[in-house]
């Protein structure tokens, strides 16, 4: 059987590529997958796999036709839903908290919360995220701060590419009807993004370029 692997940030460039296909004898599991790719995805490394867009173990049977996704540390540091606004993007565009913030006006709330993480010190971060899987992690975040601290609304989005000194690569937004919450909610919202969403960055200066340490993604 013949299984997809999705590759990124250091993985993307050991391999030179972004997937690769590999033919896997019915029945292997994804520690089989993990042992074809040798040097790609060396044991040494902490890695967190995901197949079909969900975080798997390594004993994992895989099916044919399955999308194994291999996620390297991540760099954040050592829609409606029930009628309660719940909203996640990952894109290559411009990030705006003014139209972060009217996504989450409610007339029940006396609070609203943003939050932007900007690049700093260095002349840009390059960001590469497994989008699909980000944006569905993203989503499902906002929606546990949103229960978990009575939100009125949340949203959040990351951007991907280069993000130029001083211009911001995540935004957040919690509204309710106190401070308290809110500034808990948007608090929990972007340390979870930061610790869990399968994002990467590369400092970048001049010809240099160095991939940001991180911590292995909570599964």
């Amino acid at each position: 059987m013949e299984v997809t692997v999705r590759l990124f940030a250091m993985l993307r460039e050991r391999a030179g590529a972004r997937e690769l296909t590999l033919s896997l004898p019915d029945g292997a599991r994804v520690s089989d997958a993990l042992a074809a790719l040798g040097d790609v995805a060396p044991p040494e490394l902490p890695l967190v796999m995901a197949v079909n867009r969900e975080y798997a173990r390594d004993d994992r049977v895989l099916d044919p036709g399955d999308e194994l996704a291999l996620i390297p540390p991540v760099s954040g540091g050592s829609g409606l839903e029930g009628g309660t606004l719940v909203w996640a993007r990952v894109t290559g565009d411009e990030l705006s908290l003014d139209t972060l913030s009217r996504r989450v006006t409610d007339p029940r709330a006396g609070a609203v919360v943003t939050f932007q993480g900007v690049t700093r010190e260095v002349e840009s971060l390059e960001y590469e995220a497994y989008i699909e899987m980000a944006e569905e992690k993203i989503a499902a975040i906002v929606a546990a701060a949103v229960e978990s601290h009575g939100l009125c609304a949340a949203a959040a989005e990351h951007r991907v590419g280069a993000v130029p000194l001083s211009e911001p690569s995540v935004v957040v937004a919690a509204s309710a009807p106190h401070r308290g919450e809110a500034f808990a909610g948007a608090r929990e919202i972007i340390d979870r993004i930061k610790s869990e969403a399968p994002i990467w960055k590369q400092e970048v200066e001049g010809d240099e370029r160095r991939w940001v340490d991180g911590t292995e993604p909570s599964a």
